[in-house]
Parts: structure tokens; sequence; C-alpha cells
């Protein structure tokens, strides 16, 4: 085979490691039903590629209210890759314990609030920090990680525990050790990742479950959706009405931080 079509064929294995975890994607969308029901959010974490998956999440077409995704630039902005903003400091700060207190301080948690914790590795320490305080004040955790990979990390923590162990519940991109894919002959280091494929496979099976169940529920959700698709009064009536429930939702997470 090419080195694309080995690429593809272990993509479709990654479709196969999704599908294997059917169980625990709907355990997860019980969960976040029930958070966007009892109309708080959904929190969204992940630093540096993870972040991807924050956005896949929510905002865009097929998406809907009920997720606050959590994205620090210091961790993530990536495009300038070296310099001021470089890809040196993110992943220097990612490893700085007390930073996810601080991008928490900013929120009133909630029992009833629900995560979802993204990181490939499952090793590096904000992300870590931001699944423990969220289990310290009572939310539940779902961590996305891949598995082989986070198995095969040594934990940043100077205790050695991951992201998995402040889970409530683990879900797996199924991408390998080391994420890349792809062997190539005379190169000596694997070439073309697969966490964001499988990553993003998880993210939008549990979008699909949530609908349905806030569908059952009588509260269907407002859903971002193309002009080709519903029209443009249609979409644009939807998107006004979704960024306005996400803007009440978030309120709510801003009234009771703090002192008084």
């Amino acid at each position: 085979m090419t080195p694309s079509e080995v690429y593809l064929a272990k993509a479709r294995q990654l479709i196969d490691a999704v599908a294997a975890q059917h169980a625990a994607v709907q355990t997860a969308a019980d969960w976040f039903t029930e958070t966007i029901l009892a109309d708080r959010m959904v929190h969204l974490f992940g630093s540096g590629h993870s972040r991807m998956m924050v956005e896949e999440m929510w905002p865009r077409y097929g998406s809907f209210p009920g997720f606050n995704p959590i994205v620090e630039l210091s961790l993530s902005f990536h495009n300038l890759v070296v310099g001021a903003n470089g890809q040196r400091q993110a992943m220097f700060l990612e490893n700085v314990s007390g930073l996810a207190e601080r991008i928490l301080r900013n929120f009133a948690l909630s029992p009833q609030d629900s995560a979802l914790v993204i990181s490939s590795s499952g090793s590096n320490i904000v992300p870590i920090e931001i699944a423990e305080y969220f289990r310290r004040a009572g939310v539940r955790v779902v961590a996305l990680v891949s598995k082989a990979h986070a198995d095969a990390t040594t934990s940043r923590r100077p205790d050695g525990r991951k992201l998995t162990d402040f889970a409530d519940l683990v879900l797996d991109t199924g991408a390998p050790v080391g994420d890349a894919m792809v062997t190539i002959d005379g190169l000596d280091t694997p070439v073309s990742p697969g966490s964001t494929v499988g990553g993003a496979l998880i993210v939008n099976a549990l979008k699909a479950e949530v609908a349905a169940r806030l569908v059952t529920a009588g509260q269907p959700p407002k859903v971002l959706s193309a002009a080709a698709v519903v029209g443009t009064a249609r979409a644009t009536a939807l998107f006004e009405a979704a960024y306005d429930e996400h803007a009440h939702r978030l309120a709510k997470l801003y009234a009771n931080t703090g002192p008084r």
C-alpha cells in the first residue's frame, strides 16, 4: 500500500476502536444530558492540539449550546511556532502547577456540571490538575486520551498521577503510542497522527447521543445549521438563539464567583 492508503486503513481501525466503546459513550452522553437539562454546562478543556476537540464540540455547524469551551491561548496558540507566543512557551506552561486552579477560579462550578478533559498523553500537569479541580468541586469528569500513548508516557506530576486517575470515565481515541501511524521506508520516525481523527469521532458520537436525549426530553437543541440546509432565515434564527442560550448559561457560571 502507499503511505496514504496505510493511513486510511489505520484510520478505519480507529472507527472500530471508537465503536467498541459504545457503552462508555452512552454513559458520558447521559451525564452531559443531565447537565444540560439542569440548565448548567458541560465544561470542555484541552491544551495544545487537544483544543481542536474542544472546538469540534462547540461552536460549529451541527453543534448546539450547553457546552463551555475553555481554551487558554497561552497553552494552545500554535501558529507562530517560534518567537513571542511560540510553541516552546506553550509546552512549558502546560506543565506549570497551579495554572489550572487559576483558570477554573473564573467559574462558579456546581455538582450539576460535568466535564470533558482532553489530553492525548494524559500526562501533562495542567489538564491533570483541571480534572483534579473539577473532581474537588463535585463535577463528573470524562477524560479523552489516547490510551496506548497515555499508558506508555510518564506523568509530569511528581506523584506520577495521570489524567485518568482523576476521571470518572475514560474514553480512548484509539491512536497508537506516539500518535503517528505511518512508517516510511528510510525515515526512522513515523508520521501522520491519529488522535485527532479518533477524538473527532468520539466527540461527534457524543454530540449525536446528547442531541437525541434532549429531543426525547422535550428540549430539542438549537443546532447551528447551514443556510444551504435550512434556508437563510432559519439559519439566522438558530444562530442568534443558540448564542443567546450560550450567553445565558455562561452568565450562571460567573454570577456567584468569589466572595461577595
